[in-house]
C-alpha cells in the first residue's frame, strides 16, 4: 500500500503537471471505485469541466481540489497508483501511447482515466481494483468522517518528541499496531513501521506502553528518518507502486527487513523473521531488535 513517502511523492508530481488543467471526460470500467456520488453517471456529470486548483496530501489520502466547490477525495489502498500520459483503448485494454515505464506490467491495471484539456489524461492503475474515490461538496469536506478522524501527519513538524509519546506511551498494543493506526499518527503503514522499528532496534511485537520514554524518542526519530529517506528515493517500488510517469521509486536499496525474511541482517547478520500480526506480515531481526 502506499505509504506517506509514496502518496506525498504522487502529489508533488502530479502538482507539477496537473493544477490549472480542466477535465473534460472520464471513462471508468470499474464503477465500485466511486463511492460519491451513488452512480458513475453522477460523477461523470459533476466532475466534468471542473478544474484543478490544488492538491493535496492528508495521511494516506490524496485530495484535489476542484472549481466549483468540489473536491475529489482518492485513496489508492492496497494496490493503486495515479500515473500521467496518454493512452488509447483497444479490446477493454488502456494501451500507452508513449514509449518507456508506463508499459511496466504494473501499469496496465487501468479502470478510471480523466481526460485532460491538454489531451493528456490522469489514470488511477489498480490491480486489487480497492481504491476509493470521492466526489465531494467543499461544505460536506469540512466534516468528512475518515479525514476528521486522522492523528497528526507523522512529518508535521507539530508532531514533536514531547507528543509522540503522550500519543503512543499508555497504548497497550504492540508497538506495530499502534504506529500503523492512522487515528494516533497519519501515514506509516507496514513497511516503513518495519523499518523505523529495525532502525530504534524496538521488536515489533512489544507493547508500546512497556516501550521507556528513551526508546520512544529514538523509534521518534527513526520514522522520521526512514520516512525522510522514503521521500528522498521517490518510495518503495518493491510491489505495485510506481510514479505518475511509471518508473520506481528508490527506496529499495534502504530497505533493511521488509520483505527479506530468510536473509541476513545488514545489521549482525542473524536472519530476518516474519510474524503475522492481525492479518499483517512483520519482518524484524530477532537480534537487533529487543
Amino acid at each position: 500500500m502506499p505509504e506517506l513517502p509514496e502518496v506525498e511523492t504522487t502529489v508533488r508530481d502530479l502538482s507539477e503537471k496537473i493544477i490549472g488543467r480542466k477535465i473534460v471526460d472520464v471513462f471508468c470500467d470499474s464503477p465500485n471505485l466511486i463511492k460519491k456520488p451513488s452512480s458513475f453517471a453522477s460523477f461523470k456529470k459533476e466532475i466534468t469541466g471542473k478544474k484543478i486548483l490544488d492538491i493535496q496530501r492528508r495521511g494516506k489520502y490524496i485530495l484535489f481540489f476542484l472549481s466549483h466547490n468540489k473536491v475529489l477525495i482518492a485513496h489508492q489502498k492496497l494496490t493503486g497508483h495515479f500515473l500521467y500520459g496518454k493512452w488509447k483503448k483497444e479490446k477493454g485494454q488502456w494501451i500507452p501511447l508513449l514509449e518507456g515505464a508506463l508499459n511496466d506490467p504494473m501499469n496496465k491495471f487501468i479502470h478510471l482515466v480523466f481526460v485532460l484539456d491538454n489531451g493528456w489524461m490522469l489514470a488511477l492503475s489498480d490491480l486489487r481494483k480497492f481504491a476509493r474515490i470521492e466526489l465531494i461538496d467543499k461544505e460536506e469536506f469540512k466534516n468528512h468522517k475518515e479525514l476528521n478522524s486522522l492523528g497528526p501527519d507523522a512529518l508535521d513538524p507539530k508532531l514533536t518528541p514531547k507528543k509522540f509519546v503522550e500519543i503512543v506511551a499508555s497504548k497497550k498494543r504492540p508497538i506495530k499496531q499502534v504506529l500503523m493506526d492512522q487515528t494516533l499518527i497519519a501515514g506509516i503503514g507496514n513497511i516503513y513501521s518495519d523499518e523505523a522499528l529495525f532502525d530504534a532496534g524496538i521488536h515489533p511485537l512489544r507493547k508500546a506502553n512497556e516501550l521507556s520514554n528513551e526508546e520512544l524518542k529514538k523509534l521518534f526519530n527513526s520514522i522520521k528518518k526512514v520516512l525522510k529517506r522514503g521521500l528522498e528515493t521517490g518510495g518503495e517500488s518493491i510491489s505495485d507502486y510506481r510514479h505518475i510517469d511509471g518508473t520506481k521509486g528508490n527506496f529499495d536499496k534502504y530497505r533493511k527487513v521488509y520483505r527479506r525474511e530468510g536473509e541476513k541482517c545488514k545489521r549482525c547478520g542473524a536472519l530476518i523473521q516474519r510474524k503475522k500480526l492481525g492479518q499483517r506480515s512483520t519482518y524484524f531481526c530477532p537480534n537487533c531488535q529487543k
